[in-house]
């Protein structure tokens, strides 16, 4: 059985049983691991004992991302519109915007030998969830993406630009922001 790693040493995997789908709205929290359905409502898949602690080394830690996704599954050169990603976390956390709008960098690999370009997502949505959306726009035909182009993410760490991210369970323990393994591409279409 999946349980929540307590100590450095062991393992923070989301259940194993899930999709990809369903690891990507599961959290921790003092409760255990926890669902949340499609309808919004939470369900407790597996309970474990002593994740209310303060302490890190008997509790819940530092939330850390646990996977990313595209959530545009496809998007045209002369159409444009939002490019938006997801940022999942294996706990709930708490964005603050007061003092800066986190980002992350996207990469424009150019078809045709073009240069290649990095672009900039800002922090759309999802304080207060384990789900964070960041967007970037593009308007029809404005020279910023072609057909064929190849967006991707890399290795990287979200810029918070003197915003937070913490963890919702203490509201004051500084979020993980750096994400490694976890690359994507989405290709622009005519």
């Amino acid at each position: 059985m999946a349980l929540w790693g307590k100590t450095l040493n062991t393992d923070e995997a989301k259940p194993k049983w899930l999709s990809d789908e369903q690891k990507r709205t599961t959290f921790a929290d003092n409760r255990g691991w926890v669902y949340t359905q499609p309808s919004g409502v939470e369900e407790i898949l597996c309970a474990v004992r002593g994740l209310a602690g303060a302490d890190a080394s008997t509790g819940l830690g530092a939330a850390t991302i646990s996977s990313l996704n595209w959530v545009t599954s496809t998007i045209g050169e002369a159409a444009g519109g939002n490019i938006d990603i997801r940022v999942n976390f294996n706990e709930k956390v708490t964005v603050d915007t007061s003092g800066g709008t986190p980002t992350i960098t996207i990469t424009n690999d150019q078809a045709g030998g073009g240069t290649d370009a990095t672009f900039t997502a800002s922090y759309q949505s999802g304080s207060s969830t384990n789900i964070l959306v960041f967007r970037a726009t593009y308007g029809a035909a404005d020279g910023g993406i072609a057909e064929d182009d190849v967006l991707s993410i890399a290795d990287q760490s979200i810029a918070l630009n003197s915003g937070t991210i913490v963890d919702a369970a203490d509201g004051s323990t500084t979020s993980g922001v750096a994400f490694t393994g976890f690359t994507d591409t989405l290709t622009v279409a005519a």
